[in-house]
């Protein structure tokens, strides 16, 4: 039984003993820090059942309490609010049970799995700055899941077939003399992405032209000979044109190469993968299913529908009249494919910018009308645009942040700052370069993922790799600051602490300690990495201040350097933790 069950029991035998009644829950908080307090038990939602004063009936509560639970040593009443002290005993029981801090708050996976996609791009260009929140977001919940006690799949969709794609394929077949990244140089997503941006080029030019010979805009954009080669050679595509097919086979795999060395530097993998050259025609077959049950309806060309409009949306196409899919058909059939992929999965999250959001209530609500019981455990974890302090990025024009180059410049900035602190001298180049990546990673990963993710952002690689304030290195520096400890601690073997009296720093950071199982569970069931980010914040705050006023190394008892020593270590492995739950790797040495 937990404290907060015990004390539940207890104040609920407390208040019908003198007040006739009893509240049918106990509302519990963390003790605010002017007052003094361990727990605090909030009085004013008794007063529904219970008629008095709030102060009186905590006054009540808190002197049973302290003849009743040992744990509870001494009370104070704040208005409405009972803070209990608890015993120095129960926070070194806390930490003596724990068997090992490196598990700690870490479930083993039960039954059901959870779907997890992220990343999804496109093969006609590198990744860039907009999917890295998404890959960030989507592994870092994927993780988190997983520590939560779920079976997780981690997977993606690639968009390698449409007119996107064949932009690059016409451009490169027009002006690209046969280059291949090989005698390029280049990572293949590069080069594809290069003649996306060439096509844009050639047809802005080819539309002013045709405005200079009085045509619209609109005309001028449909007419562009380079938009209309490239319509062509998508039919040719869908036909199964064979010069086609292997023009698309060849580029789109200089581009997956390309790409899994960006997942490789960032430290994501996955699972599973999907092409929507596989998956565009899924989906047909559910809608004539739907169609017989109800679900759709047919319009009189020929087209099939959903009427939504009862469940506040409007009506959605799913087929048109010619029988071709749309996005959503293609949606509802990927979706029931991967579960028959994975007959465990009870639930899929999708990670999607928030652009999207009316199309995943849409396809939510279409998967729980077809009847499939898994629909109940969708979710669209929406995330808000990264921007620059230069402002917006635009693919075809070729202005996006690359994926690639920020992670060289983070991995420079970090080589900066460490050199000028200056405690490296002794690291191997190469140790040296594997520490700047963990740094930069360090301090792009958790500077993104700090932050809520419905929320937009503006990221400053600058402002990320500080080593002072909310970001991943001044974390990380906190880590190597412990291992440092550790390194010099003597071997102090199996010494009693159980009755040594805490300081209140030690008491503080116990506490912080405690929470962590709790945080767990809070950001999976929110999806929301920015819950063990900010956690992991507050925790390394509590050591730096329980460091700065307590003596570790050289504390005179050897029972109080034991503790201390363990508890920095106890610190160390729950910063790991947290931080191998966002996908950042934590150095012993900075």
């Amino acid at each position: 039984m937990s404290l907060q069950q015990k004390l539940t029991q207890e104040i609920k035998a407390i208040t019908l003993d003198h007040f006739g009644t009893s509240p049918e829950t106990v509302e519990f908080q963390a003790t605010r820090r002017e007052f003094e307090g361990d727990i605090t038990v909030v009085v004013f939602p008794m007063l529904k059942v219970i008629k008095g004063n709030p102060v009186q009936i905590g006054e009540t509560i808190g002197n049973q309490l302290k003849d009743s639970v040992d744990e509870v040593i001494d009370f104070n009443v704040v208005k409405g609010f009972l803070n209990l002290v608890l015993s120095d005993a129960y926070f070194l029981k806390f930490f003596n049970e724990v068997a090992d801090f490196s598990s700690f708050g870490i479930k083993p996976a039960g039954t059901g799995a959870m779907m997890v996609e992220y990343a999804s791009p496109n093969t006609n260009k590198p990744l860039h700055l907009g999917h890295m929140r998404n890959i960030l977001l989507g592994y870092s919940v994927a993780e988190i899941l997983k520590a939560a006690g779920k079976k997780v799949y981690k997977t993606q969709i690639i968009n390698d077939r449409g007119i996107h794609i064949c932009k690059s394929m016409l451009a490169w077949k027009r002006y690209g003399n046969g280059e291949t990244p090989e005698s390029s140089g280049l990572k293949g997503d590069k080069l594809v992405g290069n003649y996306y941006v060439e096509f844009d080029k050639i047809y802005k030019q080819e539309i002013k032209s045709l405005q200079d010979e009085g045509l619209t805009e609109d005309e001028a954009k449909a007419k562009a000979p380079s938009l209309l080669e490239a319509q062509e050679m998508l039919r040719k595509w869908e036909a199964g044109d064979p010069e086609t097919v292997e023009l698309w086979k060849m580029m789109n795999s200089w581009v997956y190469d390309g790409f899994e060395k960006t997942y490789a530097s960032l430290g994501v993998d996955f699972d599973s993968y999907y092409y929507e050259s596989d998956t565009y025609l899924l989906g047909k077959d559910n809608i004539e299913e739907g169609l017989q049950e109800g679900v759709f309806f047919k319009k009189e060309d020929g087209s099939v529908w959903c009427d939504l409009t009862e469940d506040g949306l409007d009506e959605k196409l799913v087929l048109r009249s010619d029988g071709t899919a749309v996005y959503m058909t293609q949606d509802i059939g990927t979706a029931i494919q991967r579960v028959k992929d994975h007959p465990d999965v009870n639930g899929m999250i999708y990670t999607v910018g928030n652009e999207q959001d009316y199309h995943f209530k849409v396809l939510f609500l279409i998967l729980k009308k077809l009847g499939y019981s898994w629909a109940e455990n969708l979710y669209h974890l929406s995330y808000g645009m990264v921007d620059l302090p230069s402002g917006k990025m635009k693919s075809r024009e070729g202005t996006v942040v690359d994926a690639d180059d920020l992670i060289a410049e983070m991995s420079d900035t970090a080589r900066e700052i460490s050199e000028e602190l200056g405690k490296i001298e002794d690291f191997s180049e190469e140790e040296k370069d594997e520490l700047f990546h963990t740094i930069g990673m360090g301090a792009l990963k958790y500077f993104i993922l700090k932050v809520d993710p419905r929320k937009g952002m503006l990221f400053d690689p600058k402002e990320s790799v500080d080593f002072q304030g909310n970001t991943g290195p001044f974390i990380q520096y906190t880590h190597a600051r412990i291992q440092s400890i550790l390194r010099k601690a003597p071997n102090l073997g199996e010494g009693d602490i159980s009755g040594i009296k805490l300081h209140p720093k030690e008491k503080e950071l116990l506490k912080q300690l405690q929470l962590f199982p709790e945080i767990i569970q809070a950001a999976a069931a929110n999806y929301s990495p920015a819950l063990i980010a900010n956690y992991t914040y507050d925790l390394v705050k509590e050591f730096n201040s329980f460091y700065q006023n307590v003596t570790i190394l050289g504390a005179e008892d050897p029972s109080e350097k034991q503790f201390r020593v363990e508890l920095s270590d106890a610190v160390a492995k729950v910063i790991k933790t947290g931080f191998r739950l966002l996908g950042i790797r934590v150095p012993d040495r900075m």
